[in-house]
């Protein structure tokens, strides 16, 4: 149960950093690095499990499971985890996502080792009670119409991901369908407990003001007897080869139009394996912020700005994910345009992207504030927790994190041309809008 490795890497500040690895022999990875500018730490534990690898029936079943995990062991019953944090003056949450769960604590450095006995304990001895759980299954289905079923364009969102992705891992949302959550029951969490959380699935990840060998004894210590083995592995996925356009429309009370186009695009976690292709999802990425990076970005200047096509524009790309993904475009015409011109404008600057060379100014703007973001999230340890943790939970490594910003800067105009010419297609498309109806009206 050696280090595995040990690397110097810089902050924004220019403090070095040393960061180690070790795996324990139930399988528990740990990541450790030592950032000593403030006397605090940030601890994560991450499970290779979320959204992913739910199927219909359960779907939103990970999400439903980060909420019991604060609902107590028998050492510390009920609601102690975030009672024992807060009494000693630290901060605990969690999130799920497609790719993984994760919960965190952040606090001072000497009181590290309680966070560390409370996550082993709650990996491997959490009671579901049937009342608490009764009770947090209606704060989820709340959180769930609150999110979502009030909200036109984040319900266009969720269809357009299910049209997307028809047969793929990312066809249903975090939070899961009304539908299942409303069937969840405790044996079908304990069942999702059993199979996913044990310490062979599951990363720790702690940065802030340690020694990393010490932090090694303490998850000994407190993770190396934990003997719970998952029963489950993830499974490969594939989707569905596209066959042309995927066109769908929402009709939901709202005031305004809302028009999303997408092309299914690679990520890291689908090319890791190909060096040829692995500037791909980097080229991807600098291409969202030509497009959208800001108000110098062209589509706040030429869409918005200059022509008043639209009120709003986004652009969502996540280069880092297990599976493949899309690259979406987003936004509301203004009152003088039709969601047809937004879309035949979204295309104007697509197209721009395959005949024409970023100019080298345009593109070492874009590297510049890509960098600037990186080397600014260096300075929040929880940040750069985050970062390490995501990473490894969808294969990658946390060197992998630390290379981000070089191979932003390695990125050539060609590159930038060669995905927009391969993925930005009709063949690869789907879009969604987003209909108007009457909104309800208010009774007297």
């Amino acid at each position: 149960m050696a280090a595995l490795a040990a690397v110097f890497a810089t902050s924004a500040m220019g403090v070095d950093m040393i960061t180690k690895e070790y795996k324990l022999d139930n399988g528990l990875k740990v990541v450790v690095r030592e950032d000593h500018r403030a006397p605090v730490v940030v601890a994560q534990v991450w499970y290779k499990v979320g959204s992913a690898d739910e199927y219909t029936g359960i779907t939103g079943i990970s999400h439903m499971l980060e909420h019991m995990m604060f609902k107590g062991t028998e050492k510390f019953p009920k609601d102690s985890y975030s009672q024992i944090i807060s009494k000693h003056g630290g901060y605990e949450n969690a999130f799920t996502s497609e790719d993984y769960t994760a919960y965190y604590a952040e606090l001072d450095a000497t009181k590290l080792e309680l966070s560390m006995e409370l996550e082993a304990d709650r990996m491997q001895n959490l009671i579901l009670d049937p009342t608490l759980f009764d009770k947090e299954h209606q704060v989820v289905k709340e959180e769930r119409r609150l999110r979502t079923d009030d909200n036109p364009q984040k319900i266009t969102y969720e269809r357009f991901l299910a049209a997307a992705n028809l047969a793929g891992p990312y066809h249903h949302p975090v939070i899961g369908w009304m539908h299942d959550i409303d069937q969840y029951t405790v044996d079908d969490l304990q069942h999702w407990y059993n199979n996913w959380y044990g310490p062979s699935n599951a990363v720790l990840v702690v940065v802030g003001d340690v020694e990393a060998d010490k932090i090694y004894e303490l998850a000994k210590k407190y993770f190396g007897p934990v003997q719970k083995n998952v029963h489950q592995k993830t499974k490969a996925f594939a989707e569905i080869k596209s066959m042309g356009e995927t066109r769908l429309k929402v009709n939901a009370p709202a005031k305004l139009p809302f028009f999303m186009m997408g092309f299914d695009v690679p990520t890291s976690g689908t090319l890791s394996d190909d060096a040829n292709l692995a500037y791909e999802p980097y080229a991807l990425n600098v291409a969202a912020e030509i497009l959208d990076g800001g108000d110098s970005a062209r589509f706040a200047k030429i869409l918005i700005r200059d022509k008043e096509l639209a009120v709003s524009t986004g652009i969502h790309y996540e280069p880092f994910k297990r599976y493949g993904t899309q690259f979406i475009l987003m936004g509301t015409p203004s009152e003088k345009h039709t969601v047809q011109d937004l879309e035949k404008a979204f295309f104007e600057q697509l197209n721009r992207l395959k005949t024409e060379l970023v100019t080298e100014k345009e593109l070492k703007r874009v590297k510049t504030q890509i960098v600037a973001d990186e080397v600014f999230n260096k300075d929040s340890i929880s940040e750069q927790a985050t970062t390490i943790g995501a990473f490894e939970s969808i294969g990658l490594s946390w060197k992998d994190a630390d290379a981000y910003a070089q191979r932003i800067k390695a990125i050539t105009p060609e590159q930038v041309q060669a995905v927009a010419k391969k993925y930005f297609t009709h063949e690869k498309i789907t879009t969604a809008e987003l209909v108007p109806q009457p909104m309800h009206e208010e009774r007297g």
